[in-house]
């Protein structure tokens, strides 16, 4: 599948009331920056980007929901109040969650006072080896990549992890900068959503992801795109893996049905026993 250039969405408005970053007060006040590490405009426009995008592409059945660099508490605000679960990853180089952003993730459940649970685990972006294959409805990408790349992390391998941990149906969204080692991030998302290549460089499995859509973040001084992906049904399989499990599923749901209606009959003739019953008690109680 290529995701063709030309393709683009609209990101629908959200009335949030978004905290767009976080000022670092524990250092003496000359050394307060940004913890974003992007310059205002930049990091104002992608974090209401990244609010309405998680508003308004995570749908409402998702469950589970893991962010691809946790830094803040600022996913806690971003993901629908039905979401039961948020696992965080870390951009660090050491792959741990740092003191402030468990404790920005406690304070924001707090003040939202969402019911959803936080999974504070340490593990890097890159190697996301606490989360089972197909396990989460949800990832979420949001100014992490430059993050992972600062701290000697495979930011590109991190889509790959995203992919792996996503169940068939979810949804990978992203806001992140356009360009990063050179390439685009949209091409190397695309080289990864084609799936595997044979030595003609024709496709030998499956497209890992389908375009839902994605654009341009306008008014920011450093270029970033945003946009979302859905993992497909048969991501990552051979033709040959397609029939066999096409064939699996099909005989479950003959067996399936089988049961049901082994179950429905089971459920009839019980309840035409009982009737049977009832009518012999009244002929008795009539005689």
């Amino acid at each position: 599948m290529k995701l063709s250039t030309t393709s683009s969405f609209i990101l629908l408005a959200a009335a949030f009331n978004v905290q767009a970053f976080t000022v670092t007060t524990e250092r003496p006040r000359s050394n307060t920056h940004l913890h974003m590490g992007l310059d205002v405009v930049t990091g104002l426009r992608t974090e209401w980007i990244s609010a309405s995008i998680c508003t308004n592409q995570i749908p409402r059945t998702a469950k589970s929901v893991l962010q691809l660099g946790t830094e803040d508490g600022r996913a806690v605000n971003f993901v629908p109040r039905t979401v039961e679960e948020i696992i965080t990853s870390s951009a660090e180089a050491d792959g741990e969650l740092t003191i402030s952003c468990r404790r920005q993730l406690k304070q924001q459940r707090e003040r939202r006072g969402t019911g959803a649970i936080i999974r504070y685990i340490d593990q890097p972006c890159d190697n996301l080896k606490d989360t089972k294959d197909q396990s989460v409805d949800a990832v979420i990408s949001l100014q992490a990549a430059q993050r992972m790349k600062d701290n000697g992390q495979d930011w590109k391998k991190s889509i790959r992890e995203a992919a792996r941990v996503l169940k068939p149906g979810g949804r990978f969204l992203f806001v992140e900068q356009t360009e990063l080692d050179g390439e685009t991030y949209i091409d190397v998302l695309a080289s990864i959503a084609d799936g595997e290549l044979d030595e003609d460089g024709n496709p030998s499995t499956y497209p890992v992801f389908e375009l839902v859509g994605y654009d341009d973040v306008d008014l920011v001084l450093v270029p970033h795109i945003a946009g979302v992906v859905v993992k497909t049904a048969y991501a990552g399989l051979s033709q040959e893996e397609i029939e066999k499990k096409t064939s699996t599923d099909e005989k479950d749901r003959i067996a399936d049905l089988s049961i049901t209606a082994f179950e429905r009959g089971l459920k009839k003739r019980k309840k035409k026993k009982k009737g049977g019953k009832e009518a012999m008690q009244t002929e008795e109680s009539t005689a």
